[in-house]
């Protein structure tokens, strides 16, 4: 139980992290979401290739799925607004 703990810390740490790097950039805040979501996607794949690569775990079918689906919905948050403006 204490590893729950310790991992909605370091997520928490992890996201103020990057938004204290957002304020800092001054990016315009409409895109603040957009960004988030690219990282998550990026932070998704690159777990599972680490699971892959340095832990030589074979990551299960529904593991590439899920990943997937998280990718996807990234990619429609990314780039949902070019795709309404035509």
């Amino acid at each position: 139980m204490i590893n729950y703990f310790w991992f909605f810390i370091a997520a928490l740490f992890e996201i103020i992290g990057c938004y204290a790097f957002y304020l800092w950039l001054r990016v315009e805040s409409a895109y603040a979401g957009r960004a988030y979501a690219a990282y998550g996607g990026i932070y998704i794949v690159s777990s599972l290739l680490w699971l892959a690569l340095v832990e030589r775990a074979r990551p299960m079918a529904s593991d590439w799925l899920g990943a997937l689906l998280c990718v996807m919905g990234a990619t429609l948050i990314v780039f949902g607004p070019r795709l309404q403006q035509g």
